[in-house]
């Protein structure tokens, strides 16, 4: 018969046993190797834009900044044309793990399910809008010598002259066509769309007066306004522009209040991305575009930060579907 303390050395010795064996499992855990965070991999972002100018100078901040938050190559990918459906098509044919991402111009999800009969994809089903990288809104702007001191002025002279004043823009659905028929909704007039097939040639049109006004952004009619060439008469935006404090409202300037027409743009991921991961990407992409350097060139474009949960996203981008799907079918615009 085992002796007391022999009883009580052998009890011990199995609950250090016990004991240790409960631990292996623990320590192999904390032994083995983390799982690879996002992405894991280069990544890509398409872009139906061309190499050069605003959007795709954005879209290569985004890029730079991520690809030093993740350690990993971020590209970006430029395939104009098609009314950016070549670069949804290359999209849609990439894996969709998050790997590939794309820029989109917020027509493609807010204006042009409501312009063709039928589009290449389905935003609800092809599109996650992560965020919205930046957001420019457009100035009426006429020649320098143009007769009109307000917007009251401009569209009284329409209504006075149905069709027979003139504006231009570079397609037919763009954010100018759109907008200049917002106005027209709003107000009555009706006025004469020209296209044009170079955004240089439309606003060199403005300050010769062969047009009697169009809508333009700081990035685009800037350069003629600040060479003295055109005039910006309202800016088609909530509150006045820190950069052009002298330029009212187009509700300031006598026309129809609340009057809003934007840019914009969003970064977007492929839907089905998980929940974790695709708030990830949206938290890196903001910090990447949270930075001195990202705020200066977003000045130089005549952008500004847009920011917005991916629910306000969404809600925004509904919101502006239905503006333009009325606007669309009252002025029968259609692109089919």
């Amino acid at each position: 018969m085992l002796s007391r303390f022999a009883q009580t050395r052998r009890a011990l010795g199995a609950v250090l046993a016990l004991g240790t064996l409960g631990t292996l499992p623990l320590a192999a855990a904390h032994a083995a190797p983390p799982t690879p965070a996002f992405p894991g991999k280069p990544v890509r972002i398409i872009t139906p834009f061309p190499v050069g100018g605003g959007p795709d100078g954005v879209a290569r901040l985004l890029a730079d900044g991520l690809a030093r938050r993740w350690g990993q190559p971020v590209v970006v990918e430029n395939r104009p044309g098609g009314n950016g459906f070549i670069a949804i098509d290359a999209f849609k044919r990439a894996p969709q793990d998050g790997s590939t991402l794309i820029v989109l111009d917020g027509l493609h999800l807010s204006a042009y399910p409501s312009l063709f009969k039928k589009l290449p994809y389905d935003p609800q089903r092809d599109f996650m809008p992560l965020m919205a990288l930046f957001k420019t809104y457009f100035f009426i702007t006429v020649p320098q010598n143009s007769p009109y001191p307000s917007v009251g002025a401009l569209v009284a002279d329409a209504l006075a002259r149905p069709g027979q004043l003139n504006y231009g823009s570079w397609s037919v659905g763009n954010p100018v066509h759109l907008g200049v028929e917002l106005l027209a909704a709003r107000t009555g007039a009706r006025m004469q769309h020209v296209v044009f097939k170079e955004t240089s040639q439309l606003y060199t049109s403005v300050s010769t007066g062969d047009l009697h006004f169009s809508l333009g952004s700081a990035a685009t009619a800037g350069p003629l306004q600040r060479a003295g060439k055109l005039r910006f008469l309202a800016i088609a935006a909530p509150q006045r522009s820190p950069d052009f404090p002298d330029v009212p409202t187009v509700g300031e300037s006598g026309g129809p209040q609340g009057l809003e027409v934007s840019g914009w743009n969003a970064l977007v991921a492929p839907v089905g991305l998980p929940p974790a991961v695709a708030e990830q990407i949206r938290q890196d992409a903001q910090a990447a575009l949270d930075t001195p350097e990202a705020r200066a060139k977003f000045q130089s474009f005549g952008y500004t930060p847009f920011p917005a949960t991916r629910k306000q996203l969404e809600q925004f981008i509904a919101a502006e579907h239905q503006r333009f799907a009325e606007v669309i079918r009252q002025s029968h615009i259609s692109l089919d």
